[in-house]
């Protein structure tokens, strides 16, 4: 009887009208998943420093704000003091010699107190209600970019900057400085032996990942109206799940590979389809405080399949080829 009445609460009209607002924030998490991207795949580091740069876009984006700047200058702001954290993350890697896991650590931890000083305070609001939106003629365009109040809107404008982001990257990349990056990253001796600094490229690297995560916090500021000091804690896990989702979409569908630009594009979806999994979660009235028990499980999951089909892949080609069977019979005699 109770799996019963369990099952009959379960509203799938309610499930399809949360999906809009779960593609609006997980486009904007997807933006945050390009920064970590660009430290995960392209320059093989693991940065730490992002949940503290997510939280300090938020922070400097709902001060200024409040302060009466244009919603636009905001974000410009926010996306300058994200690079700032990342270039003091690589300074303090490549110019004093802490590992970078634990230079993002020390960045992160503080970014804490940092954040708190911008903001005064644990949490500040920005009132939607107050400020609108660009979307609404009323403001002439100086309103928020993104909001909850705005859905479709909200939604329009993640693909846009996605989109514009994506196609800034692809041409970053394929220019001599950025093919740079992509070489210290892939193989870090053989690019100092070509004459690249590496230690700078790893500080630019770590400076354009966090302005690109601290966006996406003002961006996410605007969307929910407030932000908080905590907002980005567990960012780094999020952006990973983004990645390792879109990636393993982009080899089953791709199956000669996929290009750079798509598998920007497919982080970007990834991202989407996180938040997605995580509205039906919700949907079956789950514990909230067991998400991020689900976050790590998706991620593992995600993570192993890779080694998975490789080991299955392997397992087939060994049924398909056995080893040549000794030859019956026993020795001739002459």
């Amino acid at each position: 009887m109770e799996l019963t009445a369990y099952l009959t609460s379960l509203s799938l009209l309610q499930l399809f009208s949360r999906m809009p607002a779960a593609a609006a924030q997980g486009l904007l998490w997807g933006l945050m998943a390009l920064g970590v991207f660009l430290t995960f795949r392209v320059l093989d580091i693991a940065d730490l420093t992002v949940d503290g740069s997510f939280a300090t876009g938020g922070a400097v984006t709902v001060m200024l704000l409040l302060a009466g700047w244009p919603a636009w200058a905001a974000l410009l702001a926010a996306l300058l003091a994200g690079v700032v954290t990342g270039l003091i993350t690589g300074e303090l890697h490549t110019r004093f010699g802490i590992p970078v896991i634990l230079s993002g650590i020390l960045t992160q931890f503080a970014l804490y107190s940092i954040n708190l000083r911008i903001m005064t305070k644990a949490n500040q609001t920005a009132s939607i209600k107050k400020f609108s939106t660009v979307w609404d003629p009323a403001t002439h365009g100086k309103g928020f970019l993104v909001s909850s109040l705005y859905i479709p809107q909200a939604i329009a404008a993640g693909v846009l900057l996605a989109a514009a982001i994506i196609a800034l990257l692809y041409w970053y990349f394929g220019t001599e400085h950025g093919s740079a990056m992509r070489a210290t990253g892939s193989n870090p001796a053989m690019s100092r032996a070509l004459g690249i600094n590496t230690n700078r490229f790893k500080v630019v690297g770590l400076g354009l990942s966090n302005g690109l995560v601290a966006l996406a916090g003002g961006l996410m500021t605007q969307y929910q109206g407030t932000a908080d000091v905590n907002m980005g804690r567990g960012a780094i896990v999020i952006g990973l799940a983004a990645i390792i989702i879109g990636e393993v979409l982009c080899s089953a569908i791709f199956k000669k590979g996929c290009s750079f630009a798509v598998r920007l594009a497919f982080v970007v979806l990834g991202g989407v389809i996180y938040y997605a999994v995580m509205t039906v979660i919700l949907w079956f009235k789950l514990d909230p405080n067991d998400l991020k028990l689900f976050t790590a499980l998706i991620v593992a999951v995600f993570l192993a399949i890779p080694q998975l089909q490789s080991r299955l892949k392997g397992s087939s080609h060994k049924n398909k080829h056995p080893k040549d069977a000794p030859e019956k019979g026993g020795d001739h005699h002459a």
